[in-house]
């Protein structure tokens, strides 16, 4: 979630109003690669001890990325479950709004994607309002959200728009103060 800048107050508030619990694995900064990969492991070994063997993950159409999971998670045993793999991501970001989830931009690449998405929602208007350059689920890494509310949230998580902050002259992230 560190590419997401959303605080872990919010994550935890989240899990909560979706009845989940989260497992937390803190990643220092700067983290390797090497790094990563055994803090993870790590967890899938702890997970796995539960009775735990398939993760569910929401790519949609990035192979390189799905190869990378499914290798990963082959060194445990574990399998990859990819529910959304080759939905059209048109169809599947309006099917998000239809449903009733809502959220936030909270995170936009600036050298993929325009900057005044940011602390906007996510909805039918910046969908419509996208560069057709931009994927409309931002699959590309071009920006990403904060899911907040749903028909699956027991209640919204409440937060208020805070500063926005450009990191390596490129990643422009909002804030998000808990309420």
């Amino acid at each position: 979630m560190s590419m997401h800048g959303v605080r872990l107050e919010l994550l935890r508030e989240q899990a909560r109003c979706l009845g989940l619990e989260l497992l937390e694995v803190p990643l220092p900064s700067p983290c390797s690669d090497e790094e990563y990969q055994w803090r993870m492991v790590d967890v899938l070994l702890r997970l796995r001890e539960m009775g735990v063997g398939e993760m569910v993950f929401g790519d949609i159409f990035l192979e390189d990325v799905r190869r990378y999971r499914e290798k990963n998670l082959e060194q445990v045993g574990f399998k990859g479950l990819f529910p959304l793999w080759g939905v059209e991501t048109k169809v599947l970001a309006r099917r998000f709004t239809e449903l009733g989830f809502k959220a936030v931009v909270v995170c936009v690449d600036t050298a993929q994607a325009p900057s005044w998405l940011v602390g906007r929602e996510f909805s039918e208007e910046l969908l419509e309002s996208l560069p057709s350059s931009v994927d409309p689920c931002g699959e590309r890494g071009e920006f990403h959200t904060f899911v907040y509310d749903g028909p699956l949230f027991t209640q919204p998580v409440r937060f208020s728009l805070g500063e926005t902050v450009l990191r390596e002259n490129r990643f422009l992230y909002i804030d998000l103060e808990p309420v």
